[in-house]
């Protein structure tokens, strides 16, 4: 038997394959209590050319701080729509928007659920795309807010740098946040180890 080499060139994986009909947007149903954003953004490679076939996952508390679970539903009287978290594709211009709901501070690292300790209001997003052996893990902040200030994730992060993992008002369209996903380059996303 001739044994043939497996080749190197990555050809998948092709998320749309399988996970379309898992896409979840909104994130949050009508009923779900919280002040409402829509963000919007492009996912962009190094030579800043749009990236048509990624999959975001982000993941996220609701507006009092608390994460999805059964548990926390039961006890706590979460909204019955509100998962915690949603996908979403990359259209052919390597767009993505949702919405959901602007999320409340969560516990520090440590446990801690007083202030200045807790973590600012944030979404985590999980970046899929072909070509990448393992997804990258960043975070959506919300510019102007004053949480993020104490917030002891950002505070590790470079505060030059600080700005790619903020959502900021989009000067065309009134309610809509924009946040771009920049893979490399100058405006490299800031994207943490998991």
């Amino acid at each position: 038997m001739k044994q043939v080499p497996t080749p190197s060139q990555t050809v998948g994986p092709f998320f749309r394959i399988g996970l379309d009909a898992r896409c979840e947007a909104p994130f949050a149903g009508p009923q779900v209590m919280g002040e409402r954003v829509q963000i919007a953004g492009s996912v962009l490679d190094g030579d800043r050319k749009p990236v048509p076939d990624a999959m975001l996952e982000v993941w996220q508390a609701d507006a009092s701080g608390n994460y999805a679970s059964a548990e926390t539903s039961l006890r706590q009287g979460q909204a019955p729509r509100f998962r915690g978290w949603g996908r979403i594709f990359t259209n052919d211009h390597g767009k993505f928007h949702f919405t959901t709901i602007l999320p409340g501070a969560v516990p520090g690292p440590d446990g801690t659920k007083q202030a200045p300790h807790l973590q600012a209001p944030h979404l985590v997003v999980s970046i899929f795309m072909r070509g990448l052996l393992k997804h990258l893990v960043s975070r959506i902040y919300f510019a102007g807010e004053p949480a993020n200030q104490f917030d002891p994730i950002l505070a590790l992060v470079d505060p030059a740098r600080r700005h790619t993992l903020e959502a900021r008002p989009d000067s065309t369209v009134p309610g809509l946040l924009r946040w771009d996903i920049h893979l490399q380059g100058e405006q490299e996303t800031v994207f943490f180890d998991c």
